[in-house]
């Protein structure tokens, strides 16, 4: 990811919804900007600079808040609906992923490449790995027990979650910003901007298999998976502002439609059939509480105000 400015923001997180079965032209005439509505707010306290990923550990109802620029990870209650601890020490952290069989979080630190581990009882810190330059984004195999990091200039770190070791690396092109794991098989897909591509690797041997071109469309960082029947990949671009769809079987693009300018992460809710999208870059006016990002031309992007922040 790239660095933070170091502003002092408040905190509060906003989504773009686009219809996955939907046309261009349907989704600009027919997206309703009453179809998130803000349920509460959940202030994350004085923080400097802006947040990054996140991590649910269910079970527990707590949410785990990366806030690289204020180099600490955010633990909110979400039954009592308020910022509980705050873990701190780390250095731009990025990635959290939590691991319910191990019962542990992993951390991913930009600045010194650390993956930092708690035990999830206590949150105490249990181990760490040195992975060298710029951790990133985690994901999670639980039923594998394996956690994967996105990390450097070109590879995904494989660690056991059992025993806290890394067992492999999975190298790539340029550094893997957005990546997904197929639940349905042995597929990760990877965006890798520096490459211009969508690498498909194979989580059996650990080597990239397959390399989807981007073409035209550059700066790849969200990426997200519709599971079966459709199985389809869902790619956002910075340049063009862009959402891309390839089908999962063979990397063909589907389409390609507008979003909103510099988006950072995104989700599929599978029942509405909706694609929400944050921007990296959106800023919050405390008088208004208006959200503004970077104009994208022929659609006006919806947002809602949820928790936490961009």
């Amino acid at each position: 990811m790239e660095n933070p400015s170091g502003r002092r923001l408040p905190t509060a997180l906003a989504c773009a919804l686009v219809s996955l079965t939907a046309s261009a032209e349907d989704v600009a005439q027919s997206v309703d900007p009453e179809m998130l509505a803000v349920e509460s707010r959940i202030p994350l306290g004085d923080i400097r600079g802006r947040i990054d990923h996140l991590a649910a550990d269910v079970k527990r109802q707590r949410l785990f808040v990366a806030e690289l620029g204020n180099n600490s990870v955010a633990v909110i209650d979400l039954k009592e609906g308020k910022t509980v601890r705050t873990l701190t020490g780390l250095q731009e952290p990025q990635g959290i992923g939590y691991v319910p069989s191990a019962d542990c979080v992993f951390v991913a630190n930009g600045r010194s490449g650390l993956v930092q581990m708690y035990r999830g009882a206590d949150l105490m810190p249990i181990a760490q790995i040195a992975l060298g330059d710029d951790a990133d984004n985690v994901r999670v195999d639980d039923a594998a027990h394996r956690v994967f990091v996105g990390y450097g200039s070109g590879a995904i770190a494989v660690i056991d979650a059992v025993t806290r070791k890394k067992v492999a690396d999975i190298p790539l092109r340029a550094h893997p910003e957005s990546f997904r794991l197929d639940r349905s098989g042995q597929r990760i897909f990877v965006n890798v901007p520096s490459a211009n591509e969508i690498a498909l690797v194979d989580r059996s041997t650990n080597r990239q298999v397959a390399s989807w071109p981007t073409n035209e469309f550059r700066a790849n960082y969200p990426l997200t998976l519709e599971e079966p029947p459709r199985e389809r990949v869902l790619a956002i671009f910075r340049r063009p502002a862009k959402l891309a769809v390839f089908q999962a079987t063979d990397g063909r693009r589907l389409s390609g439609i507008d979003t909103c300018g510099d988006s950072d992460d995104a989700f599929v809710d599978p029942v509405r059939e909706w694609s929400m999208c944050s921007p990296r870059r959106a800023t919050h006016t405390r008088e208004s509480g208006d959200y503004r990002h970077p104009p994208v031309p022929g659609q006006d992007c919806s947002f809602r105000s949820l928790t936490g922040s961009t």
